[in-house]
């Protein structure tokens, strides 16, 4: 059904210079399906962790872990997507991560040691559906047209990012967190189903090759694309567990769930806008100034996360700050494909942008617990808040090929 809109809505005016509608359709529908089990979810961990009795440095330890593994566990599983195929990788992450859920589930009941196989599962989910993902996308992109089609891609995710945080919330709220984590397992399982209808794009039974990748294409951005894992761990989990500790207040029932995933929907009709008109910028080749534009705009949201103190303030300031990261995320993902296509080791390439991406969430986490550990909860995330705002002016300095031209 999700198919069929989208080939309704977009097949009369665009055509496909790699792929036909149908497979691109496909992974259309496999990614709205997969964000939508992923964000019902992953919007409160960190809040049902601190509902449970871990501390704010605990929480911060689990996921600068989390991303460490990540870091570590990246090159393996490119040579997985590599080996395999990427919509056989997405179809193995969707697999994986369901038991993740379940056992994160489990936590209250077994206790915290659990917690070791919910960061080895979900974070070889996570990275090999990252790989697999970007290299079937890259691969199947419009040409001409790439900035449009990303854009298009951008507004299905922002869809269901925005609507999944409200409607896990409102779950949690009537059944508790542990149902919704089954609910999300579920969806994961489906959203396998439409990228099994398709060949595979890019040729399986590769192998990652170091020896022909042309380093000048890496080089260049590694330090933007850290400050990129910096700004996710920042935005996403840091912002989270700000708001629902600090200012909603995390209690013993389950109305936080709902406030804290109602807060987090109020982007959906900002990404939207902003998502089409950052794409028309991309195809008009200004994506470099977008891309540094929309990261100095980034920086001052978070110069700002520290002083908010109502409900109002976070919607106001989730809006602001999605309408930066859409545009810098768009301008930057681009560039990134089109040194994909370029390096000619498309899959390995790729696994090195997510071992950097997720070193950035990495140190991210490990800043955190330090900062906590030392200084307290709250003045320790409002600090880490200002040193987020000065490490994502470093994106700024990414060096693409595609922007030279």
């Amino acid at each position: 059904m999700i198919q069929n809109i989208l080939h309704r809505i977009l097949v009369r005016r665009h055509f496909w210079r790699y792929a036909t509608f149908s497979e691109v359709s496909e992974l259309y529908a496999s990614r709205m399906l997969r964000m939508l089990a992923l964000n019902i979810a992953a919007s409160f961990m960190s809040i049902f962790l601190y509902q449970q009795g871990f501390t704010i440095p605990f929480i911060a330890l689990f996921w600068g872990i989390f991303f460490f593994w990540k870091t570590i566990i990246a090159l393996p599983a490119a040579a997985i997507t590599a080996r395999i195929g990427s919509k056989h990788g997405i179809f193995l992450s969707n697999l994986i991560y369901i038991p993740s859920m379940i056992i994160f589930a489990l936590v209250p009941v077994y206790g915290s040691w659990l917690l070791v196989f919910v960061v080895l599962l979900q974070g070889t989910s996570s990275v090999l559906y990252s790989i697999s993902y970007n290299t079937d996308f890259s691969k199947v992109k419009s040409v001409l047209h790439a900035g449009k089609e990303i854009a298009y891609m951008n507004i299905v995710e922002k869809v269901t990012t925005g609507l999944s945080p409200l409607i896990g919330g409102l779950l949690a709220f009537v059944f508790g967190p542990q149902v919704v984590l089954v609910v999300a397992a579920v969806l994961f399982s489906l959203a396998a189903a439409p990228l099994l209808r398709t060949v595979e794009q890019e040729r399986p039974r590769q192998k990652l090759n170091f020896k022909s990748l042309p380093w000048p294409l890496v080089r260049p951005n590694i330090v933007a694309q850290i400050a990129i894992g910096f700004d996710v761990f920042t935005s996403g989990t840091v912002w989270t567990m700000f708001v629902a500790v600090f200012i909603l207040g995390v209690t013993s029932t389950n109305s936080v769930y709902a406030a804290n995933g109602a807060l987090l929907s109020v982007v959906l009709f900002a990404a939207l806008g902003a998502s089409y008109a950052y794409g028309k910028l991309i195809d008009r080749n200004k994506g470099k100034e977008l891309l540094r534009t929309a990261s100095v705009g980034n920086a001052l949201t978070h110069l700002m996360r520290g002083f908010i103190s109502t409900p109002v303030a976070v919607a106001g300031l989730n809006i602001a700050n999605e309408a930066a990261t859409t545009g810098y995320t768009m301008a930057y993902t681009r560039a990134m494909f089109d040194n994909a296509d370029l390096s000619g080791e498309r899959v390995t390439y790729l696994g090195l942008i997510e071992v950097q991406s997720n070193l950035g969430a990495a140190l991210g986490g490990f800043m955190l617990f330090l900062l906590a550990a030392n200084i307290g909860d709250k003045p320790s995330i409002q600090l880490f808040f200002f040193i987020a705002a000065a490490v994502v002016l470093l994106i700024t300095t990414a060096r693409f090929p595609l922007y030279r031209k």
